[in-house]
Order: structure tokens, then C-alpha cells, then sequence
């Protein structure tokens, strides 16, 4: 049913009811920070709005943000909805070819920069003849600046008026398993995703919990995009603050007082991993065991993570060990698992209070459908439902089956009160020589709750067994020159194999672990823009190794 009251329209309504609100804060170096009130905000996105109308695009033009997290980001995106545009955000991680393909592949006519680690090499994807728009905190360019244009148009007296069925944005998803699919949403879908999403975060914090988020995952994810910016907008007296940088990081958190705090797996661990370097994982866990003395600890780690204003805390984008889950539990933080994806608007599943369970991600989210196939495939209806892949009509055709039901590709079952759990992904199921599929991920979270770990693929394609290639954890890595250490670790990870292969079948267990001679990384194609492991570009880069690797006699190898 399309929607009679857009996103579009809840802004118009924060700027005239909530005006003065300050509802961003952007730090802007020297510990300064610069505050901008809903009234602000609309008015800035409709002196943009005027001059992208101005250039005369197509309606429904395509234009393309390139910018770690800010403020202008999402004034940005308001001012391409209100020109009648469509929104087409890029990591800004990006290599310069990924960069290239988005702007190519969706036909960009205009080009944001903002904040970015690597603009000398993604400039080179930039077509001379593309007209740009370099925001405040940008690197230098020769590109118009925001301040300057702002300076000079009078806010848009015409803004667009959207429909529900118009296409907001096109998502590109982070391409782990290969080159980034475009994502169509429009705008009936976006808002209703927004609503839920709102209500849920709303629910979770409780009545008069004041509403504080720290912007830092990547906005052009889904799930920042989702649960962060539109979300917010949808809210009204949410307060967003954005991380200046990874330094800053710390300070940014305190900043905030966030209430609300979403991340990945990958990040939560570090956290974990950042407070055991201070503290040896037994100590903490016998104070965390004493009644009162516990809470005071914990709520001092919290504190000084800047997590202890929290009241609702979500991890989503990959898999979570459930032994980590039970560690920030312990602390007095009650972590819960979610699950969406780029195509239903991150509005699938989420975890509550008296709704959760170990290695489950929540029930489903109201007005969302999920059942499970003959085969195990998790299937999905959201009312943040995609209306297509850009350019990739036959795509789109073949991801739902008879009933209109989204088939995600994950595995799963599915409890009778409702909760979800994911076994795996379908395309990651591998055949071992012996004729028996495995499932790498509920391996790989048992091998990642060893604080040695950082990161791990399970693989073993037409193998006798699988196999583990393991990364270090980063406080370890300066370290391993010292043979002692190195004896220290193998010896660990000898007993870890054990461990893990006492808690699988016969087919499951695995050969031996194999120490990696180098981190997976963004930079070296090992990790996309959202820290997801590219299962496939590492397989294809140890692929030359592995037949010596099960040559060897020992159980535990250091990669060269």
C-alpha cells in the first residue's frame, strides 16, 4: 500500500515543529565541533536542491556521493531527493577501479566529495568532464565548494515532490562475492523500512531515553543508511554525532553518550580484544563473577569504551560468536544480533528483551515474513522490499520464488516462536573429498572467540578435510619476530584445534590451521568497505599453497 506520509515529509514537519532541535554535530578538527538544527539542515539541502535543479538533469538523475561519514552526507542526500535525483552512494574505501565501475555502471550526472583517507587515487576514476561538488571537510579540489554555492543560492522555492513508487537510491552492495550489484529503492519502501526501524530503536531504549547515535559505519551500507541516517530522519529528536577519525575515535564516542550503538562483529571484537590487552581475560572474568564488585567493573569497562549510556546495542552484516555476545552481557551490555540486507532495506529481523537467544538473530520485524525452504535457504518478505537490480532485470527475476518471497541465499532454520538462526550461506558450502558439505561459519566463530585470533576463513575444497587459515591478533603482530612468542601461539592454536575439533562431526573437523603472512585488509582486497571477508579472493590467493600445506606433518603452519 503506498504510503501516505514520504520521509521527505517527516523533515518538512522537523524543520517547522522542531526547528531549533539540534540534531548533528560534526567535529571538524582542533576538538571544535560545528552543531546543525533540523531548520538548518532543510534549509542547506534546499540551496542545493536549487542548484542541482539548476543543471537541468534528467529526472530521476543519478547522483553519486563519494564521503566517509558527515553531516553533509545526509544533507546531501536530502538535497538529491528534494532536486528530484536519486542518491547513489560509494564506499570511500573504494579502489579507484570500484569507484570508476558505480559512476559508469549507474550513469552518475554529478559527483559529491567529501571526507576521504585516498582521494589522490580514486581522483583517477573521475571523468574530467563530471561535474563535482566538494563539501566542507573535503580534500582540496578545484571542484565548486558547498560553502560557496550555499553562500550564494536562495533555497529552492520548487523542491521536487516525490511519489512513492519515484527511486530514491541505488544501494551498491559491498561485493564480497564479486563486482557490487545496484540496489533500487523507492521511496514508499525506504519509509516504511524507516518507520519500523524507528519504532523498533524506540522500544529498545525505552520511554524517555533521550535518542544519541554515533554516525561511523560506512553510510553507503545499508545498515548505517537504514538504522542510522533515515531512521533518524524518521525520529525527529534524535541527536547524530559523527566520528572525526579513526584516532579520534575514542574521543568521538564520549562525545556522543551514544544510547544507541550499531556495529559489526569484526569491531566488537576489537573492543573486546583492546579491554583484555588491559586487562588478562581471567581476572576480568573472576571480578566480573563477584555480585557487587562485578557491576562496578563493568560498568568502568563500559565507561571507558564510551558505551555506558548504551540501552540498545546491535551487531549486524556478518555473523557474531555467541561467546562474545555473553562477554558484553557480562559487562551490562545487552549486545543483540539483527539481520537484514541491501534488498530489503536492512528491515528483516531483530533481537529484543525476552526475544533473543544464543546464535539466533530475533524474530521478525512487524510486517515482515520469513519461512524457510526445502532446502534450508532463509526466504523473506519486508516491507522494505528492493524494486530491482540497476541495469539487471533478469537478476531480479530470478532472486524470488513462486509465493514473492526474497530468497536471501543464507541458510537457516526458523524456531516455532519465531526466532531465527543462520547456519551459513549457501554460495560458501564447499565439498570436502570425501563427498560431505561444509558450513565454514559456525566453525570460523568458534575459531574467532580465541583472543590470539583476529580473523578466520574455514576452505578445503575437494580436500580430505577443511582447513583453517587464521589471522593474528593485531597487539600480537609487532610481536612475532620473538620465536618465543611464536612458540606461545603455535602451542595455543594446537589446543584450540583440538577444542574446536571436539565440538564437530567426523567430516567437519579440521586438518590444521594455517597462520596467514599477512592481515586481510580493505586495502589488499581481503576485506570489502564493511569488513566482510572476500572468501573468494583469498581462496583464489592461497590456492598455489594449499596442496603443500596438507603435505605437511605439523598441525599448525606459518604461511610464508
Amino acid at each position: 500500500m503506498p504510503q501516505s506520509k514520504l520521509i521527505l515529509d517527516y523533515v518538512f514537519d522537523h524543520a517547522r515543529n522542531l526547528g531549533d532541535h539540534v540534531c548533528m554535530t560534526q567535529p571538524i578538527g582542533g576538538g571544535q565541533v560545528v552543531e546543525y538544527s533540523w531548520a538548518q539542515i532543510l534549509d542547506q539541502a534546499l540551496r542545493i536542491a536549487a542548484h542541482l535543479q539548476s543543471l537541468n538533469f534528467e529526472p530521476g538523475a543519478r547522483i553519486a556521493i563519494l564521503s566517509k561519514n558527515c553531516a553533509h552526507f545526509m544533507i546531501a542526500e536530502l538535497a538529491i531527493w528534494l532536486s528530484n535525483g536519486t542518491t547513489v552512494a560509494i564506499f570511500p574505501t573504494e579502489t579507484a577501479d570500484t569507484v570508476r565501475f558505480v559512476l559508469e555502471h549507474s550513469g552518475a550526472s554529478l559527483l559529491f566529495v567529501g571526507k576521504l583517507d585516498t582521494w589522490p587515487e580514486q581522483q583517477s576514476a573521475v571523468r574530467p568532464e563530471l561535474p563535482c561538488i566538494s563539501f566542507p571537510l573535503a580534500p582540496k579540489t578545484a571542484y565548486p565548494r558547498w560553502d560557496d554555492i550555499i553562500a550564494r543560492t536562495a533555497p529552492s522555492l520548487n523542491p521536487a515532490k516525490r511519489l512513492g513508487s519515484d527511486l530514491a537510491m541505488i544501494i551498491y552492495t559491498s561485493g564480497s562475492t564479486g563486482q557490487p550489484k545496484g540496489v533500487m529503492h523507492c521511496f514508499d519502501a525506504v519509509t516504511q523500512a524507516s518507520e519500523g526501524i524507528a519504532k523498533c530503536v524506540r522500544d529498545g531504549v525505552g520511554p524517555g531515553t533521550p535518542l544519541r547515535m554515533l554516525s561511523y559505519l560506512p553510510l553507503a551500507h545499508v545498515v548505517e543508511r537504514a538504522w542510522v541516517e533515515c531512521a533518524g530522519f524518521i525520529h525527529g529528536d534524535i541527536k547524530l554525532y559523527f566520528a572525526e577519525s579513526l584516532e579520534s575515535f575514542l574521543t568521538d564516542l564520549k562525545r556522543a553518550r551514544p544510547t544507541v550503538f550499531v556495529s559489526v562483529p569484526r569491531l566488537w571484537l576489537k573492543f573486546q580484544q583492546g579491554v583484555l590487552k588491559k586487562m588478562p581475560a581471567r581476572k576480568l572474568a573472576l571480578l566480573l563473577s563477584l555480585p557487587i564488585i562485578g557491576k562496578i567493573v563493568g560498568r568502568k569497562v563500559l565507561a571507558g569504551l564510551g558505551l555506558d549510556h548504551v540501552r540498545m546495542a546491535g551487531s549486524g552484516s556478518a555473523p557474531i560468536a555467541t561467546p562474545l555476545i555473553q562477554w558484553y552481557r557480562k559487562l551490562g551490555l545487552n549486545l543483540l544480533e539483527g539481520y537484514g540486507m541491501s534488498e530489503d532495506f536492512a528491515y528483516s529481523n531483530s533481537s529484543a528483551a525476552g526475544k533473543s537467544a544464543p546464535d539466533y538473530v530475533g524474530t521478525a520485524l512487524p510486517g515482515v515474513l520469513v519461512r524457510i525452504s526445502d532446502d534450508g535457504e532463509i526466504l523473506i518478505k519486508s516491507p522494505g522490499k528492493f524494486v530491482g537490480y540497476y541495469q539487471q532485470d533478469d537478476l531480479y527475476a530470478e532472486s524470488f520464488d513462486s509465493d514473492g518471497y526474497f530468497c536471501t541465499g543464507d541458510l537457516g532454520e526458523l524456531r516455532t516462536d519465531g526466532l531465527l538462526k543462520i547456519t551459513g550461506r549457501k554460495k560458501d558450502l564447499f565439498k570436502t573429498g570425501k563427498g560431505k558439505y561444509v558450513a565454514p561459519a559456525p566453525i570460523e566463530n568458534h575459531l574467532n572467540t580465541c583472543p590470539v585470533i583476529e580473523a578466520s576463513i574455514v576452505s578445503g575444497v575437494g580436500q580430505q578435510a577443511p582447513y583453517a587459515l587464521v589471522v593474528i591478533a593485531e597487539d600480537l603482530r609487532p610481536s612475532l619476530s620473538d620465536p618465543k612468542v611464536r612458540e606461545e601461539i603455535t602451542e595455543t592454536l594446537k589446543q584450540l584445534l583440538i577444542d574446536v575439533n571436539e565440538s564437530l562431526a567426523d567430516y567437519q573437523q579440521l586438518y590444521k590451521i594455517v597462520v596467514a603472512n599477512e592481515p586481510f585488509t580493505i586495502a589488499n582486497g581481503c576485506l570489502t568497505p564493511t569488513l566482510k571477508i572476500k572468501r573468494n579472493r583469498i581462496e583464489a590467493l592461497v590456492a598455489p599453497k594449499v596442496d603443500g600445506w596438507y603435505r605437511e606433518a605439523d598441525a599448525v603452519i606459518w604461511a610464508t
